[in-house]
């Protein structure tokens, strides 16, 4: 469907030859006794019926066990990350530095994108970091149990969320979150080549120019954790944000903001305690 979507966009006029809707393959076995009949190398076997897809970014496993338990997938379906169980005992820290809201450093060192994403892939899987085990409901509304590997993602995912509550404010760090639910939807759906993702796209690149800075995590068997966090654009002030008064804000005021706040609730009580 995502291919198709994207060709429909970009060469209309081609047409598609889709053996899995044409031919009487109706199953993995099906499709592994076509390929032995033919002498087809296929790296899937009757032991390992999963389906995967990898790219730079992620692999993801569906089918085989996996659709006849809800479980826990079997230690043998994971290729980029170990087991938490195995991972090494000592924390690693690594350190994540962004430019206008792009990973751009690991520790200080400045890397191209696909090598910094190469090099998070290795470090996180060594630590377990980047499973995912879940029933997703697919766009035809079919359920479906798959697990995700993404250990450069997790990192960096963490870490850029942490940087935007430094230096978003309220409010658009608020609507981005609901802007990231649809703009995941559009790619889930094969919505890429659409003007909503267009104009979404120029949405969240305005909001990224003062997304600059460092961030600090500890990985450990499976855990991420943050350790620290910088950035010269940062919102956040001790002065302010304490519980140590300064001149900027006066505590007074929250009397008057409270008072505007509940009002709707106050004439609904009153509602209420004149209906008894």
């Amino acid at each position: 469907m995502r291919f198709e979507l994207a060709y429909q966009a970009l060469a209309p006029q081609l047409r598609v030859i889709a053996p899995w809707r044409e031919w009487s393959i109706k199953s993995r076995e099906d499709a592994l006794k076509y390929a032995r009949s033919r002498h087809v190398p296929v790296p899937v076997s009757k032991d390992e019926l999963y389906s995967r897809d990898q790219n730079l970014w992620h692999l993801s496993h569906e089918g085989g066990p996996l659709e006849t338990k809800l479980g826990e997938p079997p230690d043998g379906a994971w290729k980029l990350t170990r087991k938490p169980q195995e991972a090494p005992a000592r924390e690693a820290e690594v350190t994540l530095g962004f430019e206008a809201g792009v990973p751009v450093s690991i520790n200080g060192k400045r890397f191209a994108p696909v090598r910094l994403v190469e090099t998070l892939n290795a470090l996180g899987g060594l630590h377990g970091v980047g499973r995912t085990d879940l029933v997703e409901n697919r766009l035809v509304g079919i359920k479906s149990h798959g697990a995700y590997e993404t250990p450069a993602g997790t990192l960096i995912m963490l870490a850029h969320q942490e940087l935007e509550s430094l230096c978003l404010d309220r409010e658009t760090y608020h609507y981005k979150q609901h802007v990231a639910l649809r703009y995941a939807e559009l790619l889930y759906y094969g919505q890429w080549f659409t003007p909503l993702r267009e104009a979404l796209d120029n949405f969240v690149e305005a909001t990224q120019g003062n997304v600059s800075g460092t961030v600090k995590m500890g990985l450990c068997k499976g855990n991420l954790r943050i350790l620290d966090r910088h950035s010269p654009n940062s919102l956040y002030d001790s002065s302010i944000g304490s519980f140590v008064m300064n001149p900027d804000y006066n505590q007074k005021d929250a009397e008057g903001f409270i008072n505007i706040l509940g009002l709707p609730l106050r004439l609904a009580a009153a509602k209420r305690a004149a209906r008894k």
